[in-house]
């Protein structure tokens, strides 16, 4: 995609949505989602968050790639597990059936980067409650892929949790975990897969799961979008792993790294730094690069420059204005 059609389309990002509704509404990371009877509007808008805060700039076209991936992972996997989308009426938009979440996120490991690196390195060879071998280093690949689950916050960070303390603190039951846990193993083996025939290698990703009015385990949120996943391009992977080199990634660890080298890693007395217009444009581009590899189909956006009207005429049937 045309780098000067993402400066052009700089002023005009989803930033955030404001909608009269007869249910109720909820801002999060990401997205904004409305209660409606019972079915959830989730709009993805253009946010985008690193250390658990909401970054000052927008990125174009990132909440209709992360809403064209999701739906297309979600399609993908739904023999898998099921899961609550219903419809996608909008680029930005999913229609998903209300389930009741369950408090754990599901974060699948198959190499040791990111927030697994950084704990490693510290000398820490347990995570989660899984044991990590000796002598690895960053990004080597895991003897086997890892389930490390982590407490949703509402503030603040997430916190790693083991399969123990899940059972001791009651959050879950034996039943409700194992199955989860299976369901979120065999998703990431089949995102492997279909990354893998794309030329990419699925590092890590997290899963969420709720249970729907009938009590059935259903797959909510997203599923292996780059703000909940990261890639590596398989490639290179080699090479650059033993010369010890940072790896070509498709994922948002890019935009961490240029936070830590502005002195911001979400610590307290930090000041968020602005994103430059040009780093901007960098991200929408490995958004969209994201999705046309994994879609294999070239990404066409909608180029509205009034996104929220737009929104909302699609969603006249459901939306109370």
């Amino acid at each position: 995609m045309d780098r000067d059609i993402i400066q052009e389309h700089l002023p005009y990002t989803l930033r955030e949505t404001h909608y009269k509704t007869k249910g109720t509404f909820y801002r999060g990371k990401v997205r904004d989602t409305y209660l409606v009877d019972d079915k959830l509007i989730l709009i993805a808008s253009d946010r985008i968050s690193a250390f658990d805060h909401i970054l000052n700039q927008s990125i174009p076209f990132k909440g209709q790639v992360l809403n064209k991936v999701a739906a297309y992972f979600f399609d993908s996997t739904k023999d898998i597990v099921n899961n609550h989308i219903l419809s996608v009426p909008d680029p930005n938009v999913t229609i998903a059936k209300a389930c009741n979440a369950l408090p754990i996120e599901f974060v699948v490991r198959g190499y040791l980067a990111g927030h697994a690196w950084r704990v490693y390195k510290q000398g820490i060879r347990v995570l989660c409650g899984e044991p990590l071998p000796d002598g690895l280093r960053q990004n080597s690949k895991l003897p086997t892929p890892i389930l490390t689950p982590a407490t949703k916050a509402q503030e603040g960070h997430d916190e790693d949790i083991s399969r123990a303390e899940i059972l001791e603190r009651e959050i879950l039951d034996k039943e409700t975990l194992d199955l989860v846990s299976e369901k979120a193993l065999q998703l990431f083996q089949r995102g492997s897969q279909m990354a893998r025939e794309k030329g990419l290698i699925l590092v890590d990703t997290k899963y969420e799961f709720g249970k729907d009015n009938q009590g059935n385990i259903t797959l909510i949120d997203e599923i292996h979008t780059p703000d909940s996943s990261r890639y590596f391009y398989a490639e290179t992977y080699q090479d650059l792993y033993e010369k010890n080199l940072p790896q070509r990634q498709l994922s948002k660890e890019f935009v961490r790294e240029w936070l830590m080298d502005n002195n911001f890693q979400g610590l307290e007395n930090q000041v968020l730094p602005d994103l430059p217009d040009s780093f901007v444009v960098e991200i929408s581009m490995r958004y969209i690069e994201l999705y046309e590899k994994l879609a294999d189909s070239p990404f066409v956006p909608d180029l509205s420059k009034n996104p929220t009207q737009r929104i909302e005429n699609n969603l006249q049937s459901i939306l109370s204005t």
